[in-house]
């Protein structure tokens, strides 16, 4: 299953849309989209406004691969799991977003095995087209290590 999310905040329609078309035209059936609040409706995908956190981290689970908007909280959760993910940033121009921060965001990411950014929705159909042969990323602990409780320990416990 291909699991699309663009997180909390806001919709995503240049995203959800891209995909929905993409999943129709390639007649996929194994698409989820996560679309957030908006009046916009997929036509090929089986869908949701808005997830749980439990939810989430289900779909996470049984995903071959993850297509999020790129927002740290998303490409966490799908380097938790190890992965294959794809990441788009969300952009100004368009009004999806304040600034452009994700275009950063992808960028520094899109240099870690598994994660595959897409600057735009052609590249995102390229990529989808590979999704079964997209590098998965290195799994990682969601517990912070013993090394850094240690430090925060030190920190909070060193006298003024």
């Amino acid at each position: 299953m291909i699991f699309v999310s663009v997180g909390t905040q806001a919709p995503f329609d240049r995203l959800c849309r891209a995909v929905d078309d993409w999943a129709v035209r390639e007649g996929r059936d194994d698409v989820f989209i996560q679309t957030g609040r908006t009046d916009w409706t997929p036509t090929g995908c089986e869908y949701v406004r808005e997830l749980s956190f439990g939810r989430f981290k289900e779909r996470v689970r049984e995903a071959s691969l993850l297509v999020f908007h790129a927002g740290i909280g998303s490409i966490v959760s799908g380097i938790e799991h190890g992965r294959p993910m794809v990441i788009v940033p969300r952009l100004a121009r368009f009004h999806e977003t304040r600034n452009n921060h994700q275009v950063a965001t992808a960028e520094r990411f899109a240099n870690l095995p598994g994660i595959h950014a897409a600057r735009d929705m052609d590249e995102l159909a390229r990529q989808l087209d590979r999704a079964g042969s997209l590098e998965a990323t290195v799994p990682m602990s969601g517990v912070a290590g013993q090394d850094l409780i240690d430090a925060l320990r030190d920190f909070i416990d060193r006298p003024d």
